[in-house]
């Protein structure tokens, strides 16, 4: 396992690993908006999906991989469609179990700002359920800040959990 993963762009032929992530990260927490097997999404849908992330000037996602070159983590960021909130971007990171607290978080967070103060966004945001304390500190560790809250977005076992919003401004 790699302490300080290689962070980069996403490629268009890996869509298979990117699901494979995306279904793990489901059924390893539940902190996640889809529980473990709740969408069915195909190789093909996810090509489609990563394809307009690429072809998006303010979209992306990054990936996070181990030494064997095994995706263990991905931050993704979609940029408003219109001119005026082009700047802005929503952002849906996920991490696997064994690699949490290792660092990875912040490498994806280091990568996003790079990017997106390189093409112009100002405005990250994200919203998380509020008894998620693990992603909390990470977010509050890389500048965010809570902007508000939504009552019980999510029903989680059985009891109604907020969704906080937090944002972070970059050069405004």
């Amino acid at each position: 396992m790699r302490v300080s993963p290689t962070v980069r762009a996403i490629r268009a032929d890996e869509a298979g690993a990117f699901l494979e992530l995306r279904k793990a990260t489901e059924a390893q927490s539940d902190f996640l908006l889809f529980e473990a097997g709740e969408r069915s999404t195909s190789v093909e849908e996810i090509e489609r999906l990563v394809g307009d992330f690429l072809s998006s000037p303010n979209s992306t996602i990054l990936v996070a991989e181990d030494d064997s070159g095994r995706l263990v983590g991905f931050l993704s960021a979609r940029g408003g469609a219109a001119r005026r909130t082009r700047h802005a971007v929503e952002i849906v990171i996920a991490i696997l179990d064994g690699y949490r607290g290792l660092g990875v978080g912040t490498r994806l967070f280091g990568a996003l700002e790079e990017w997106a103060r390189g093409i112009g966004v100002t405005r990250l945001a994200l919203g998380h359920m509020a008894d998620n304390d693990g992603a909390h500190a990470l977010y509050v560790k890389m500048g965010f800040r809570e902007e508000g809250r939504k009552k019980a977005v999510f029903l989680l076992k059985g009891r109604y959990v907020d969704e906080v919003l937090m944002y972070k401004l970059l050069d405004v």
